[in-house]
């Protein structure tokens, strides 16, 4: 039976009005490895297309076969980088295979090591409530936005703690994170640098993280003469090339950001549109650690991530040729009616849960551990303090077809206790 054209699930301003769910069932159901074309759009130039990967088992089987779907041929991003930053976008782990891709893992993992994460937890804590009483009581009728009042500052100053990056210099971070994940987006980005030739530079090029990889570099000799608990010291003392030093920099500032700037925003709006799963949430109902990753199924903070096929092979019965760009996305697997019971349904409780809103194979998120407990916190902090989740007006979107983004998030914040 003809099921007509796979929809389009390419367009970056398709996400600002909501995840396509309705688009990735389709696929799902009769187009799982579907070709996609990648037009100009938004000022960014066309490029040769994609397949778009929708079932969670074939998700899966692209993120752990490193040998077949390679990060390290065309880096990670759908859009293909300019050949002559390649080499350069190539010396983070986000865009290396195994077994390079590993050696450079255990050097960050022995930074990100469970014990030094849970002992941030009473820092974290502190924080979530100083930033929700500020939030409530700075509040003139009523409402706040979450996301400019909490949950940016939240995420940022909680990473930086982490590093240990000055207190001065935290504002930093945010501005270069929001240029390189906010850049689909006219509203939330800034206006985009352009190249000699007039078009904008891809904010991954080495032309725009100039003053990141200086700070980074400065910062690592600081904490050589000056050592702290903190990944930036163990970084500045395991014998890395600045290079090296460099793009760990970027991915935990960038990555490390932005997982829980996404995600926080996300749980609290999915929480006040199910004012029943809120209600059981608050009176002990559902464990909060299965509520934690039953948000982040819902709203995962990476909607696709992108492989190159190193050799000719063959998913979902679509032959996909060498060099090929395969795209994996996570929300359309984490609604996947094969692995999970009325998936649309928010169910605090659900259990098993394996969403890949973290990835899987040789890349999951190696700050997961700490992503977790900040989200944790603040939906047990928000519970004991505020009112139950509700909207105060409509939330704002990112534009964005790689980031599950929300700018604005106006959430009653005066009333009686959750």
């Amino acid at each position: 039976m003809d099921h007509g054209p796979a929809p389009d699930v390419f367009d970056p301003r398709l996400y600002a009005e909501g995840v396509p769910y309705a688009r990735y069932r389709l696929l799902r159901d009769h187009h799982p490895v579907a070709r996609q074309s990648e037009p100009e759009v938004l000022g960014w130039p066309a490029g040769p297309g994609f397949w778009a990967v929708t079932r969670h088992a074939d998700v899966v089987r692209v993120l752990r076969d490193h040998r077949t779907y390679s990060s390290h041929l065309g880096a990670t991003q759908i859009r293909d980088p300019d050949p002559a930053d390649l080499p350069f976008l190539r010396r983070t782990i986000l865009n290396q295979d195994p077994p390079e891709h590993g050696t450079l893992r255990r050097t960050v993992a022995r930074a990100f090591t469970p014990a030094r994460v849970d002992a941030f937890a009473a820092r974290v804590r502190g924080r979530a409530r100083t930033l929700l009483r500020a939030a409530r009581d700075g509040a003139e009728d009523g409402s706040a936005d979450l996301v400019r009042t909490v949950t940016d500052e939240y995420a940022l100053l909680n990473l930086t703690d982490l590093l240990g990056v000055p207190a001065a210099d935290r504002g930093l971070l945010l501005e270069w994170t929001v240029r390189i994940i906010g850049y689909q987006d006219p509203e939330d980005a800034p206006a985009p640098l352009l190249g000699p030739d007039g078009k904008p530079l891809n904010p991954r090029s080495p032309a725009l993280l100039g003053e990141m990889f200086g700070y980074a570099r400065e910062l690592a000799a600081y904490k050589r003469a000056h050592p702290g608990d903190d990944v930036m010291t163990t970084l500045a003392h395991a014998g890395l090339e600045d290079a090296e030093l460099e793009m760990f920099f970027f991915l935990l500032t960038v990555a490390g950001n932005d997982t829980v700037r996404s995600a926080a925003p996300g749980g609290l709006l999915a929480l006040a549109r199910d004012p029943d799963a809120y209600a059981g949430l608050a009176a002990g109902r559902a464990p909060l650690d299965r509520a934690v990753e039953e948000l982040l199924r819902v709203h995962p903070p990476v909607l696709s991530f992108r492989r190159t096929a190193a050799a000719d092979t063959e998913l979902a019965g679509q032959r996909i040729r060498a060099g090929d760009k395969v795209v994996v996305f996570h929300a359309a697997a984490n609604h996947d009616e094969r692995v999970f019971t009325d998936p649309d349904r928010l169910d605090l409780g659900r259990a098993p849960n394996p969403h890949v809103s973290f990835g899987d194979g040789p890349h999951v998120c190696l700050g997961a551990h700490f992503a977790r407990l900040q989200l944790r916190v603040l939906y047990e902090e928000w519970i004991a303090a505020m009112p139950a989740s509700e909207l105060a007006g409509a939330p704002r979107r990112l534009v964005s077809n790689f980031i599950n983004g929300i700018t604005r998030l106006p959430l009653r914040v005066s009333g009686p206790a959750g």
